[in-house]
Order: C-alpha cells, then structure tokens, then sequence
C-alpha cells in the first residue's frame, strides 16, 4: 500500500532552496534529539536512580534540602504506565519494604505477584467439579505460564534487565496469551465461570509487560539519541549475525540424515515405528546437543506431542508429501481446539524440516488443527499443513516457517505468537457450504504484546477448484489488537477487494493493526479495501519491523538452525 517517493531534477535555484531547508530541518532535529535526551536522563534519572526511605524519615540529597520521595510514589510512577493502575500499586505496595527500589526492583516484584496469583488460579482446575478436557488444558496453560514467568525472574536475577527484554517481552506475551487460552477454551463450552477467576493473574501479568516494555523504550530511546549525538560509531551485532546468516547454507536433509540420533520408520528399518516412541528416548532440557531425529517416508497415524522438557530437536522427513503425520482430533467430536492438534510442539528450539502435518477430520468437524507450536523458537522448514479450518496453531512465543504449504477455509493460520512466514505458499480450499475463506485470525488482545502475523514473499492462490461464489480474505481480526501484515507477496485473483472480513458486525477495532505493503498480483489491488481506521499504510521503515531482524530477533536462532532466511526486506 505504500511507496517509495523520491525527487526528480530540480533547477539551480530550487536545488539551493532545498538545501537550505535541509540545514534547517537537521538543525531541527538535532534540537529535538537534545530536548528528548534531557527529558529521558531526568526520567531515568529519576525512576533508575537509587529512592532511599525508612519508615518516618526521609533521605535527603546532596544539599541536604528536599527529601527523596517515597518508594510509595516510585511505585505509584512506575505503575501509571499500565493497563490496570489499581491492581497494580494494590499487589506491590505492601512488598515494598525495602531501603532501595529501582522500576527494575518493582519489575521483578510485579513478576514474583503475578506468579503467586497463577498458582492461586491453577489449584482451581484441580477440582472436578468443570468439564474435563477444559480442565485439564487449563491446568496444562497455566503451568506453562508459571514457567515463562519464572523463566523472566531468573533472567532478570542473573543478567541486567535491558540485556535480556527481548525474551523478557517474548515470555511475557506467551504467559498471557496461555492464561487467556484457558478462558477461550471455556468460552467455547459457553461457560464464562472462569473469567472472574483469572481476572487478577490476567491483569498482573499484563502489568508486568506493561513495566518491562516501558523500561524497554525509555532505555533504547536514550541509549540511541546519546549514541547519535556523540557520533559514536559502534559495531553492529546485528549486522554482524547478517553477514553470518549470508556466509551459512541451509544444511542439506541428507547429511542430517545421516548423521540422526534416532531413527524412525513404520517398515521396521529404524529403532522406532513410531515417532511418539521416539520421543521418549529424546534427552530433557538438553542445551547445547541438538538431538536429530530421522523419520523414513510413511504415513504416521498417530496423535504426537514434543513436550515442554524436550529441547533443541531436529525432526527431518522424506519430504512433505512422503513422510506425513496424521490424526483427526476435532472440535465437533469433543475436543478442545487447542487440544486438536495431530502434531504439537511444546520444546523450545524445535526445528521440523521436510515433513507434513494432517488433520483429517475434514470441513464438517469445524475446528481441527494440524500443527500446534507454543515452542519458542521454533522452526519449520520445507513442510505441509493439511487441515480446513485452523489448519495452523501459531500459538505463542517465536516462531519462523520458510518454502512451506499451508492449506485450509477458516482462519487456517491463527494464534498470538510473533510469527514471520517466508517464501511459503497458502491455499486457501473449498468450505462447506455457506463458509468463506479467511486466512488469518491473529489473536493480540494486550497492547504491550510483541506478537503478530507476519507474511512476507509467500504466494495466496487456490487449493484445487474453488466455486466462483467462495469468497476469500486475508484475514479477520480475532482480538482486539490483532496485527497482520502482508508484505512483498503475490495476492491471487481469489482474494476478494475488500481484503478483510470483520469478526463481527460491519467493522473491527480501530486498535488493530493491519497492513499490506507492496504486493503483487490480480488480488493486491488496495483500491476497494475495506475503510477501517486499523488497516494501516506504512512506510519501508515501519514495513522493517516486522521481519526477521526485528519482529523475531531471529537472525542468530534461525542460522542456528540450518535454515536459509531473510533477514530484512
């Protein structure tokens, strides 16, 4: 939707006319970036800096004249900046009984309570007194929370906290987003019982990433005028994993092959036939060993879990229409939606690669995933996902699929993670009856959340024959703050001119955000889109933020993993 715009030849006195306007807009700018960095060093001055109390005195400053406030009005500032105030300053004030307190102190003390009130919430769901399998989930969700939280507070006791806000953010995202998947999957039963219940360890976590995102743009603005108005000419890191990704080739499936820990083949060939099998032979949290897995052509017809302990696997097919996985869990039947899924990943570091994920529940089952990742990090590469409706479960945390096909009618790629896609092609399929087509269906419902869909040099064209009548589009938005961008792809005549589809009613929040930048196609024309405030033109700049780079921080994890990439647009 946006251009680049340059200027054409100008005459002599029009050149030194621009000129001169040039001086004074970077004399402008220049007066800007001081007044910023005043502004930021009296921020951080005030809210890093050490706030000594006691209780009845007060510590004085160099002069000896004005008193330092108390840690009551430290934490009162630190709080204004999210979502739910009240909550906020009622959970921390009564533990802040310390003599020192920074907004990183009150940080991890917003975590420690969060933490506190999910464990609360969690030994609800011991009870049978709730439908099983929604129970169970749940359970399931909100351990997963605790351990994202968890994970936060070591990162912050062993490391600066600035150091680590990627992740920080990341984990703090995927530990809300777990807690509001408990909620949805009751509200699929039609039962709202359980809203009242989570609504504190919802708004507490969500603090806690209002905090660490606050800390994260006060720090980085400063760091980044100070660096500019010094000249400083520091080294790159990121340029630097660049050139590394540009030096690495994607590691051939043959040479992974040949060198897998483990073999799986349903012909009796490999150690395993199956490989659920295979995975309980997979060491636990293993850090620094990849454990390579080699799964011979065939079709798997079994419902597969990569558990949370399970760390750093390399699963490697035949090829995405030789080696499939497939099971046919579904919602109509019963299950969950989150629980559908005939393939799901929970281990961090996971990587799958020349491989293919069904569910064959078919269009009449409505919900019926084939892939689930929650797994930070994860990776797939050259792979399948066959389903109809919610085909793809890109959950949580970090995810990046490259050359993959992804196949279904409704919102078949869905979820709240931060997710880029690269070079894969989606095919959108034949409904039931009376059905339209929606690729998307993202699910950020917090505004400190660093998730969203991110599509970029893919290919939309049809699945098959698909009736003249079937109307398909890019997306709708799930939540509130859903975020999707297409970018440099290749929209096929399928995709209908308004382009998007509200969830509900005749339009959607003006608080998504939804972007299409410099596509291509019979179907990227923007002139007949829909006209909701949320559907954004954004500039190559802002474009940049939602690639690998800089929306997944994914230049060194995905190198890591063997897989050729982009890096930016």
């Amino acid at each position: 939707m946006s251009t680049l715009r340059s200027y054409g030849k100008v005459n002599e006195f029009d050149q030194a006319m621009l000129q001169a306007d040039r001086k004074k807009t970077r004399k402008r700018i220049a007066i800007i970036c001081f007044s910023f960095i005043v502004l930021a060093a009296i921020i951080v001055g005030a809210l890093l800096g050490t706030i000594r109390t006691s209780k009845g005195d007060t510590a004085t400053n160099d002069g000896g004249n004005s008193p330092s406030p108390p840690i009551s009005t430290s934490i009162k500032a630190v709080c204004d900046v999210t979502l739910y105030r009240d909550s906020c300053y009622n959970s921390l004030s009564p533990l802040a009984n310390a003599t020192e307190l920074t907004p990183q102190d009150i940080f991890r003390l917003s975590m420690e309570v969060a933490v506190s009130e999910i464990s609360k919430a969690s030994r609800f769901f011991s009870d049978d007194n709730t439908t099983v399998s929604a129970t169970e989930n749940c359970r399931e969700l909100l351990s997963l929370a605790i351990d994202h939280l968890n994970d936060s507070l070591s990162s912050t006791t062993a490391t600066n906290v600035e150091a680590v806000v990627d992740d920080l953010r990341t984990w703090l995202s995927s530990a809300k987003t777990y807690q509001q998947t408990c909620i949805d999957g009751f509200k699929e039963i039609n039962d709202d019982s359980i809203d009242n219940r989570m609504k504190l360890s919802l708004e507490l976590t969500s603090n806690s990433l209002a905090i660490i995102t606050w800390i994260s743009k006060v720090t980085t603005v400063f760091n980044l005028n100070r660096r500019r108005l010094m000249n400083f000419d520091v080294p790159r890191k990121e340029h630097q994993w660049r050139l590394h990704a540009e030096r690495v080739l994607a590691e051939s499936s043959d040479k992974l092959k040949k060198k897998a820990d483990i073999i799986v083949a349903k012909d009796g060939s490999g150690k395993y036939k199956t490989i659920t099998e295979a995975m309980k032979a997979v060491p636990e949290k293993s850090k620094k060993k990849r454990t390579v897995i080699y799964v011979k052509k065939g079709v798997y017809k079994e419902n597969v879990r990569v558990e949370k302990k399970k760390w750093n696997v390399t699963m490697v097919g035949d090829g995405m229409n030789s080696t499939i996985v497939t099971w046919n869990l579904n919602f109509v039947d019963g299950t969950p939606t989150y629980s559908t899924a005939t393939f799901a990943v929970f281990g961090k570091g996971f990587v799958a690669r020349d491989m293919a994920f069904v569910n064959t529940a078919g269009p009449q089952k409505h919900q019926a995933v084939a892939l689930m990742s929650t797994a930070d990090q994860s990776v797939f590469h050259r792979c399948r996902f066959d389903g109809f409706q919610d085909t793809l479960y890109a959950h949580s945390n970090r995810q990046f699929y490259r050359e993959c096909d992804i196949i279904g009618t409704v919102d078949f790629i869905f979820g709240n993670s931060a997710v880029v896609f690269q070079n894969c092609n989606i095919l959108p399929r034949q409904p039931m009856a009376n059905q339209q087509n929606t690729i998307t269906a993202q699910g950020k419902d917090d505004p400190n959340q660093n998730t969203g869909i991110s599509i970029q040099n893919c290919t939309v064209s049809p699945y098959g024959k698909l009736s003249s009548s079937l109307r398909t589009y890019l997306g709708r938005p799930w939540k509130k703050y859903s975020t999707t961008v297409f970018m440099h792809s290749n929209l096929g005549s399928l995709v209908h001119p308004a382009g998007w589809l509200p969830w509900t009613g005749n339009s959607a929040p003006d608080t998504i955000f939804y972007s299409e930048y410099m596509n291509v196609g019979p179907g990227s024309s923007t002139k007949n889109r829909v006209k909701w405030k949320g559907l954004r033109n954004v500039s190559e700049k802002e474009a940049k933020k939602f690639t690998v780079k800089e929306f997944i921080n994914g230049d060194k994890w995905i190198s890591d993993a063997g897989v050729s990439y982009k890096s930016s647009l």
